[in-house]
C-alpha cells in the first residue's frame, strides 16, 4: 500500500452499479486521467440507504467484475507500466447495515494510514446532494472529494454548500501532497445514459438501446439471469 500511496492518490468510486454502464466507466476513466491516480477502487454499495430497491448485491458485483475484466482485455496496459489498476472493493457489500460513505472512508483510512492521499470521486449531481449524506461534513476530513463537471452543466451549488466547497477548493496537482481536505473539479466527457433509463429500456425489451451503454458481457449476464424485467424504484 505504501508503494501505491507514493505513486499517487488512491481513487474511490462508489455507487449502486445497477447495472454498471458506460457513464460509470467514463467517470472512472476521466478521473484516472485528470487526477493522476495510482489506483482506482470501485465500491458497490451493499445497502444503499437512499434508494428503495436495488438488484441483489451478488448480481451487481458480478456485472461490475465482468465490466472490469472486459475493460482490461481492451487495454492490456492495465494494470502494468504506466497503467492505473482498477479493482473492485467489496467492503460495503460485506458490511451489514446501510452503506454510509463515511464508514467506508473511515475503514479505508484506518487501513492505508493517515498520510496516504484518498480521493472520493463524484458526479456533479451527487455533489449537489452531498448535504443529504450521513455525516457529510466528515467526508472531506477523511479524503479529498473530486467531482466531474460536464460541458454545459451548471457550475454553482446551492446555498451554504457553494461556500463550503469554495473554501476548500484545490487542484489535481495538489492531491498527492496531502491525505485529505480538498474539493477538486475535473472535466468529464458527457455520456447520455443513466441506470434508471437503462433498467426501463431492459424491462421494455429494448436491448438494442441498452446495448449502446452496456459492455457485451454485462448485457449477456443480464439476459442470462433475466434481470430488470420489472423496473426498480428510483
Amino acid at each position: 500500500m505504501r508503494a501505491i500511496a507514493a505513486a499517487g492518490p488512491i481513487g474511490l468510486l462508489g455507487g449502486t452499479f445497477d447495472p454498471v454502464h458506460a457513464g460509470h466507466l467514463q467517470l472512472g476513466a476521466d478521473a484516472e486521467r485528470a487526477l493522476g491516480l495510482a489506483q482506482l477502487r470501485l465500491l458497490p454499495a451493499g445497502q444503499p440507504w437512499q434508494k428503495d430497491a436495488v438488484t441483489p448485491a451478488y448480481h451487481r458485483l458480478a456485472m461490475l467484475e465482468l465490466a472490469l475484466h472486459e475493460r482490461a482485455q481492451r487495454r492490456p496496459d492495465v494494470p502494468g507500466p504506466g497503467g492505473t489498476p482498477w479493482v473492485v472493493d467489496t467492503r460495503e457489500i460485506a458490511r451489514t447495515g446501510p452503506s454510509y460513505t463515511v464508514d467506508t472512508l473511515r475503514e479505508i483510512r484506518a487501513a492505508v494510514g493517515p498520510a496516504a492521499p484518498l480521493v472520493w470521486i463524484l458526479g456533479y449531481d451527487q455533489l449537489r446532494g452531498l448535504p443529504s449524506w450521513h455525516e457529510w461534513q466528515s467526508l472531506v476530513q477523511l479524503a479529498h472529494i473530486a467531482y466531474a463537471q460536464r460541458a454545459g452543466e451548471a457550475t454553482r451549488l446551492d446555498g451554504a454548500l457553494d461556500g463550503y466547497v469554495a473554501a476548500r477548493r484545490g487542484t489535481a496537482a495538489q492531491l498527492a501532497s496531502r491525505p485529505a481536505g480538498s474539493f477538486v473539479q475535473f472535466p468529464m466527457q458527457a455520456v447520455d445514459c443513466s441506470a434508471t433509463r437503462l433498467r426501463a429500456a431492459l424491462a421494455a425489451g429494448d436491448t438494442a438501446g441498452a446495448r449502446t451503454f452496456l459492455c457485451p458481457a454485462v448485457l449477456g449476464y443480464i439476459q442470462t439471469h433475466q434481470l430488470y424485467l420489472a423496473v426498480h424504484g428510483q
